[in-house]
């Protein structure tokens, strides 16, 4: 089955206009290539889409479908063309969980002040590259360095390590805890984008672990007291939540926050997005 993007446009034209002659106009063909084009569509899908009489034209139920989808797709493909030939006046910044914690709000307004002609959008994706590999964002912000040499990356700032623990957790009347009292508890843990692992405790001293694969889900059995979790800061900023404390681990290394792109393929906002983040951070 052979769909061409002149036979929807074409299909588009027709209902929009009204008729075959008014279709032909807004196309610059003539109406017999109209005609054409559409007996072609009509005959790539077997189907009737519209129905013609003296007086107008009309779609078919069938021919409503098709024409909602048509609709889609070449919108889909107008935002394709302008995201390739526009010089990228949009920057899609996707995280895993916490975004830019408190940096957040002040990145975001941060940039369009600076950049009002390069819109910014945040995009959440649980994965271990934040979207990057996925196609839904063009730079992504990691906190564990990415071992694909596909993806290049650049440190914009540290975060404090936080224990995640409920509210009447023991530990929780602490101001701060250190890694020993957290090695007898049962750590939760993201293997796919978190940045804990029992390799921050000694062979003989490590926590047990359980699994969870987001962030809410994450909270939610913390709050019931069974496990604990760790996180970097940016966490207890972008999620408070009542039940949950969290508590800085004294001892415990801070977390680098990297700001990654593709190495053979860097969105040329990338150099101004590294600036301002390690701008926040140092001045945070």
């Amino acid at each position: 089955m052979d769909v061409e993007l002149r036979q929807l446009r074409c299909l588009v034209a027709i209902v929009d206009e009204g008729s075959f002659t008014d279709a032909a106009l807004a196309l610059g063909v003539s109406q017999a290539a109209v005609s054409r084009t559409l007996a072609s569509l009509e005959r790539a899908l077997g189907v009737r889409l519209l129905r013609r009489t003296s007086r107008e034209v009309t779609p078919t139920a069938t021919g409503l479908r098709v024409l909602a989808q048509a609709r889609r797709v070449l919108g889909e493909v107008a935002d394709l063309v302008m995201e390739a030939t526009s010089g990228h006046t949009r920057v899609r910044i996707g995280y895993a969980w916490s975004a830019l914690g408190r940096h957040t709000l002040a990145f975001q307004r941060g940039w369009s002040g600076a950049h009002p002609e390069t819109d910014l959008q945040l995009v959440r994706v649980n994965s271990g590259t934040a979207g990057l590999a996925e196609g839904a964002c063009d730079l992504a912000v990691v906190r564990r360095a990415l071992d694909d040499r596909r993806f290049d990356s650049a440190i914009v700032g540290l975060e404090r390590r936080l224990c995640a623990m409920a509210a009447d957790d023991p530990l929780a009347r602490r101001r701060s805890v250190r890694l020993s009292d957290i090695s007898g508890r049962t750590l939760l843990i993201d293997r796919r984008t978190g940045t804990t692992t029992t390799e921050l405790w000694p062979p003989d001293s490590r926590p047990s672990t359980e699994d969870t694969r987001d962030v809410d889900d994450w909270l939610t059995v913390i709050s019931t007291g069974r496990c604990v979790g760790m996180t970097a800061e940016s966490t207890a900023n972008q999620y408070p939540r009542p039940g949950i404390v969290y508590r800085p681990v004294r001892d415990a290394e801070p977390i680098a926050v990297r700001l990654a792109w593709w190495r053979d393929e860097p969105h040329p906002a990338a150099q101004a997005v590294i600036e301002l983040l390690t701008a926040l951070y140092r001045a945070g």
